[in-house]
């Protein structure tokens, strides 16, 4: 495995070769990555790595800023607590070990044991998606995702190496990512073809075994787009829930049910000229979202406007850039 990690090892921005990897620019990234794609995420890590190249630059941004280079990534809850957690990385230093990761905010088992792992060449039993479906598809795990969660991560355990730990975690990663990928896996170049179970049976494809989702849920609500001068008047949305602490359009609840026009413009911030210009759709993890908009050019005061949208999250950015269609 780690020959052939050797040869064929991804090659992406925060990983290095031969040499120590900089805990700073793991942690960054592994936090990025979270329910993220390597191909979403390198040009975020780029560019926060460029405005803020150590953990103490970092810490020392208002969070405000922070969330606004965010923007487009998702998942903002991960960005506050990189914030939360730069503010005691600042202040005690970069731990060593898994277990001293592990009090950091947003960081969990996966987390901790890929930093240990990758930047302190500890032996630590790193378990993403990718090494979960190597492990469900090289022993043919018949128990499916997700009740089968803690015996494959048993499974990666037993095979963690004290040699090169850190390639060891990466290799089982990329190999995922590469060969053993979700669909149409590339068994005729895998290094471990010979070993492989669920290979043996023909059919490596249909590991890991899944129970059936349910159907995501649909939900409904309106946003409000004022606009002045070409700036929009946006809010802060609350630290607690979905986009939390993100400039936002301002917005009604977002509901199962369909809002009417009366419903909608009761909950507008202020009497005015209010125009449905049209709908947008975003899909976020757990359900999808329809979100009607109404423009309006009444003024507002000073404070609160922004000259673009920029900093806003990738389903207001949707409602802020729509043309005029109804």
């Amino acid at each position: 495995m780690l020959k052939w990690y050797d040869a064929n090892g991804r090659t992406m921005p925060w990983r290095v070769r031969g040499a120590a990897a900089d805990p700073y620019r793991v942690w960054l990234s592994e936090i990025m990555l979270q329910q993220t794609t390597v191909a979403a995420v390198a040009p975020y890590f780029e560019r926060f790595l460029a405005r803020w190249p150590n953990v103490e630059a970092l810490a020392a941004v208002p969070r405000d800023e922070l969330l606004g280079a965010w923007a487009g990534l998702g998942y903002y809850s991960r960005a506050r607590n990189l914030h939360a957690a730069a503010q005691v990385l600042a202040e005690r230093g970069l731990p060593a070990d898994e277990a001293g990761w592990r009090e950091l905010p947003g960081v969990g088992p996966y987390t901790a044991a890929a930093i240990a792992a990758i930047a302190f060449d500890q032996p630590a039993n790193v378990v993403d998606g990718n090494v979960e479906r190597v492990m469900a598809r090289l022993y043919a795990v018949e128990a499916p995702l997700p009740d089968a969660k803690a015996g494959l991560r048993d499974l990666a355990g037993k095979l963690v190496t004290a040699k090169r730990p850190g390639d060891w975690a990466q290799a089982l990663m990329d190999l995922g990512a590469t060969i053993c990928t979700p669909k149409s896996p590339k068994c005729s170049v895998c290094p471990w073809i010979k070993a492989c179970a669920a290979y043996a049976t023909g059919a490596p494809g249909t590991y890991p075994r899944r129970t059936a989702k349910a159907e995501r849920p649909r939900r409904h609500g309106v946003a409000f787009r004022i606009e002045r001068d070409g700036a929009l008047w946006l809010v802060r949305r609350p630290d607690k829930g979905l986009l939390g602490g993100m400039a936002a359009l301002p917005t009604t609840d977002w509901r199962a049910k369909k809002w009417t026009r009366a419903e909608a413009l009761a909950e507008a911030p202020g009497v005015g000229d209010w125009k449905k210009i049209g709908s947008v759709e975003h899909v976020f993890t757990h359900f999808a979202l329809s979100l009607d908009v109404y423009a309006s050019t009444d003024a507002r005061p000073n404070e609160g406007w922004w000259s673009d949208a920029s900093a806003l999250p990738t389903v207001f950015k949707k409602a802020a850039m729509l043309e005029k269609t109804e």
